[in-house]
């Protein structure tokens, strides 16, 4: 019997959260494979030394490497003490990538260059709690995403190629049979070897991939809350378990925003009827909530997803007619060639209105291709609403003091763009 266990980055945040890690999967000796992010906030270091390299600020780069790297020999110095043992070389050896790369002038695209500098993240964690759990008797063996999640080469969102992922998968089950397996989340790999990631926070994707294709009995995502939420604890304060959900209910809350879990997790493991627990790992014996297959259809408590950093743009054609197929066609055109995802879209006689995660550089192409068919208006630094199963009085409550922008109610979903 195979299990999927995911560790996010929070969890691998320091020497002691490895120690704890390392508890978790202590009683495993075959069997088991550990998906692991990029330690603490490392992606989004490794973000800004690429927008740093890409804008030509290459002595910030550098120093950005370098802060990085200091960051995990850090980690293994407190977890290894020696200071001659192999990991350090093994870490050297994965930043030396990256400092291939920013060496010379950008010359790739940039989604490409994204990808092979923001995914050694995942390559060094995995190599650190690897290499730890070999150290104390948790034989493990290391295996390389790029070589069995395989992809397109869409990147910095990876489509999953099923049928060479599935033959690449295949011959782990052999090797879990005597072993557990560490390996990395977030990462993928194309037919000519390059490496791909598969949208942010996509190591929930991965562990439902490796455990789809492996047919494992369960997923376990171990989270540093006591499981799904109703509401994300740092904006309310009284927040409500819910100890089961349907995969139905968890697709619809995560497509509207709800961050413990990534929207594409959902849906290889109900095709393959795998649960999935969300679980704390600072209290490994709690239930947290399961995923899968339940009669509770509806929700005890209605759930409250917030999300910030949004931007409401209304599209109008430049001759005041209205707006029609044609033009719906070459809007989201506009919106699927930059891989800008829509949290909220309303049409009226003479305009299109979007809500989507504000992202500089695609807002900045997005309104050079749309501008030349359309006129476009926006505001920025919004927050978008969306309440499942929602009770009148709570709109009034959650929106009390802001403006709302734009509202759009259905029998189970309630969503408000505000200011």
């Amino acid at each position: 019997m195979i299990e999927v266990y995911k560790f996010g980055g929070a969890s691998v945040k320091d020497a002691d959260g490895v120690k704890n890690l390392a508890k978790i999967v202590g009683e495993h000796r075959s069997g088991l494979v550990i998906v692991i992010s990029a330690m603490g906030k490392i992606t989004n270091a490794l973000e800004d030394l690429w927008k740093a390299y890409i804008s030509n600020e290459f002595g910030k780069a550098q120093q950005l490497l370098s802060e990085v790297h200091a960051y995990h020999d850090a980690i293994a110095s407190e977890l290894f003490g020696d200071p001659e043992h192999p990991v350090f070389d093994q870490i050297n050896n994965a930043f030396v990538e990256i400092e291939w790369i920013i060496e010379e002038e950008p010359q790739d695209d940039e989604d490409y260059l994204y990808d092979q500098i923001v995914s050694i993240g995942e390559i060094v964690s995995t190599t650190i709690v690897s290499a730890y759990l070999n150290e104390i008797g948790v034989q493990n063996l290391w295996t390389d995403a790029r070589g069995v999640i395989q992809t397109d080469n869409n990147y910095r969102e990876g489509k999953i190629d099923w049928t060479r992922t599935k033959a690449a998968i295949e011959p782990l089950k052999q090797k879990l049979e005597t072993t557990i397996i560490v390996t990395q989340g977030f990462l993928g790999g194309t037919s000519e070897n390059f490496t791909t990631t598969l949208g942010r926070e996509g190591s929930d994707y991965s562990a439902a991939i490796l455990a789809s294709c492996l047919g494992a009995s369960q997923v376990t995502i171990w989270k540093d809350v006591p499981g799904v939420l109703n509401a994300d604890p740092k904006f309310f304060e009284d927040t409500r378990k819910y100890e089961e959900l349907s995969y139905q209910e968890a697709i619809e809350m995560t497509y509207y925003g709800a961050c413990v879990i990534h929207p594409k997790t959902i849906k290889p493991l109900r095709d393959t009827g795998i649960p999935l627990l969300v679980k704390p790992f600072m209290a490994p014996a709690e239930s947290g909530t399961t995923i899968g297959n339940t009669t509770a259809e509806i929700p005890s408590e209605p759930a409250i997803i917030i999300k910030k950093n949004q931007t409401l743009v209304s599209i109008a054609s430049n001759d005041y007619s209205f707006i029609t197929e044609d033009h719906l066609s070459e809007i989201f055109s506009a919106f699927a060639v930059l891989h800008i995802k829509i949290n909220m879209m309303q049409v009226s006689a003479l305009s299109f209105s979007a809500c989507f995660d504000h992202d500089v550089r695609k807002f900045e192409k997005l309104l050079l291709r749309l501008n030349t068919s359309f006129r476009t208006r926006y505001n920025r630094d919004l927050e978008l609403i969306t309440i499942r199963h929602y009770k009148r009085p709570m709109l009034a409550e959650l929106s009390a003091g802001k403006t709302i922008l734009l509202e759009q109610f259905s029998r189970n979903t309630a969503q408000m763009v505000i200011r």
